[in-house]
């Protein structure tokens, strides 16, 4: 029942508890319970509105930070994690395999101010030896649901 009910809220975080059990042909109290202790244990780590901020009166930037760190011997990626979530600016910091180590998505009202709270706050830590700043220029597609309408391509048809 837990992962049906996951991907149920994972999709819709509006559904009660009583439109799950009707879904899924449990009582409502069963289901109620079952997400509640899903939040105590933190399996559910929070719910979520997806905004296209383009439709509205509000500036802002997103841009992705790629950061290339030494961990220091017996402390690991952890320590390093641990003090970059806490900045209020950064919405997600993520671990990576590949050609970095982190990857760090910030939010700020002006690409100065995000530029000035990489060379500030993220680049002078001790750990830190590269970053490189991307930012997001429009959003198509946000934790899977569509944010602009997209338009099936036109492409001609190619002749052999």
């Amino acid at each position: 029942m837990r992962t049906k009910i996951l991907n149920l809220i994972e999709e819709d975080c509006k559904l009660t508890a009583k439109d799950i059990a009707a879904m899924l042909g449990e009582t409502e109290e069963a289901v109620a319970a079952e997400i509640a202790a899903m939040e105590k244990e933190r399996v559910i780590c929070g719910y979520t509105t997806i905004v296209d901020w383009d439709k509205t009166d509000e500036e802002y930037v997103t841009a992705i930070i790629e950061l290339r760190v030494t961990p220091q011997r017996g402390e690991g990626f952890d320590k390093i994690a641990n003090r970059i979530v806490n900045y209020p600016e950064v919405d997600t910091v993520y671990l990576m395999s590949g050609g970095y180590d982190f990857a760090v998505i910030v939010k700020g009202k002006t690409m100065k101010e995000v530029a000035l709270f990489v060379a500030n706050k993220l680049a002078p830590m001790e750990a830190v030896v590269g970053t490189a700043t991307h930012f997001v220029l429009k959003k198509y597609k946000e934790h899977g649901v569509g944010i602009t309408n997209v338009t099936k391509s036109e492409r001609l048809a190619v002749m052999p």
